[in-house]
C-alpha cells in the first residue's frame, strides 16, 4: 500500500513567540530607604505643626496664612509619592523617570514653601524670629512656677521652636529632594551604560 501526504496550506499554522523583557533598575536600597524615612519624618513634621498652627489660629480667631494650609498639601504630597514609590517598588516596576519627575515637581512646590517660611521667619520686620527672641528667649527674669504667665511663656517657646523646626525640616526636605534626583539619574545611567 502506498501512503500519501498532502500538505494544505490551510492546514499549516505558524506559532509566533512573543518575547517580553522585562527591564530592571538596580536601585541602591539603604539610599532609598533612608531617603523616604527622613521624607516621611519632614513631611510629618510639617503637617503636624501647621495643622497646630491653624488650630491655634482658630482657637484665637485669628485668620489663617495661606502657606499654612499650601505646605500641609505639599507635605501631604510627598507622603502620597513615598507610598506611590512603595508601591512601585512592590510591584516590581520603580522607574527612575517617575522619580525624577517626581522629586522636581516636589523639590518646586517645597521650595516655594520654604521661602515663604524663611520670609516669615527671618523677614525685614516684625519676623517671627526677632518677636521670639525679643518677647520669648529674651525674657529676663524667665518667668517660674504655677502661674498663667509661666504657662503662657511655655506656649510662647513651643511656637517659636516649632517655627525653627518647620524651617530646618524643610530645608531637610529640599536637600533630600535634590538626592533622590541624584539617585534617580545614577541609576538610568548605571542602567544605560
Amino acid at each position: 500500500m502506498a501512503s500519501t501526504v498532502t500538505t494544505d496550506p490551510s492546514l499549516v499554522y505558524s506559532r509566533r513567540v512573543i518575547e517580553q523583557r522585562v527591564h530592571k533598575y538596580h536601585w541602591p536600597a539603604v539610599q532609598l530607604n533612608v531617603w523616604m524615612i527622613i521624607m516621611l519624618i519632614a513631611a510629618c513634621t510639617i503637617i503636624g505643626v501647621f495643622a497646630t498652627f491653624i488650630e491655634i489660629q482658630n482657637t484665637l480667631l485669628l485668620p489663617i496664612p495661606w502657606y499654612f494650609p499650601y505646605y500641609i498639601t505639599v507635605g501631604s504630597l510627598v507622603v502620597a509619592f513615598i507610598l506611590l514609590l512603595l508601591w512601585l517598588i512592590y510591584q516590581r516596576r520603580l522607574l527612575p523617570s517617575i522619580v525624577m519627575i517626581g522629586g522636581f515637581i516636589l523639590f518646586v512646590l517645597w521650595l516655594v514653601g520654604l521661602i515663604v517660611i524663611s520670609v516669615q521667619l527671618w523677614g525685614p520686620s516684625g519676623s517671627v524670629s526677632s518677636n521670639c527672641n525679643l518677647f520669648v528667649f529674651g525674657a529676663n527674669p524667665m518667668p517660674k512656677g504655677q502661674t498663667l504667665e509661666t504657662l503662657a511663656w511655655l506656649e510662647q517657646r513651643s511656637i517659636c521652636q516649632s517655627w525653627q523646626a518647620v524651617f530646618a525640616f524643610g530645608l531637610v526636605g529640599a536637600v533630600f529632594l535634590l538626592w533622590i534626583m541624584v539617585i534617580a539619574y545614577q541609576v538610568f545611567a548605571d542602567d544605560a551604560a
